[in-house]
């Protein structure tokens, strides 16, 4: 029996508190070689808030779960297809999975390989949560140009950096910021 993804509808803002669920269900049940892995999709960004930097996990998509699994037949004669199958619909907090009618319908390698690549990424090199986008009037908060109002030319989103254009004696003149250094205007 192969191993698919699935996806899971949970309730929003219970993904880890389900899948804490799930896995002791499964562990207790004697499930692992049949469901080995069950992932909240997060993506990890890091944030410059009162001048300190930190990592913050965010769901990639809120209210679902991915469960990597054997699942057989729901209609299935074979015990441990229906322990299986009662293990997940009895967890409390367990919706339904996505896709498909009577049997769920199994994510495609190429979806799999997305949202996993995704995770990892984000957990080596945490991308920086920029909010401000080309051609936004924002204000410089802090360092040498502290008080000067300019627009957004370009934003690079890998090193949190903005090119903002600002009049300085009457010219315009191009500055590189931190992200963290300026507000929307």
């Amino acid at each position: 029996m192969a191993l698919e993804w699935y996806v899971v509808r949970v309730a929003t803002n219970r993904e880890d508190s389900v899948r804490d669920k799930l896995v002791r269900r499964i562990k207790g049940d004697g499930l692992e070689h049949r469901i080995p892995q069950i992932l909240v999709p997060v993506e990890r960004f890091s944030e410059v808030k009162n001048g300190k930097k930190k990592v913050v996990s965010r769901k990639i998509y809120p209210g679902y779960l991915m469960i990597q699994a054997a699942l057989g037949e729901q209609a299935s004669e074979a015990q441990e297809d229906q322990a299986v199958w009662f293990a997940l619909h009895e967890t409390q907090g367990f919706g339904d999975f996505v896709g498909g009618g009577e049997e769920p319908t199994p994510m495609t390698p190429d979806e799999v390989e997305g949202i996993l690549s995704r995770m990892h990424e984000s957990e080596d090199t945490p991308r920086m949560a920029v909010r401000i986008k080309r051609g936004d009037r924002v204000r410089i908060t802090e360092g040498p140009f502290e008080g000067f109002d300019g627009s957004v030319e370009e934003v690079d989103e890998t090193k949190g950096i903005l090119h903002i254009s600002v009049t300085i004696f009457g010219r315009a003149t191009a500055v590189e910021i931190d992200h963290w250094q300026v507000e929307a205007v």
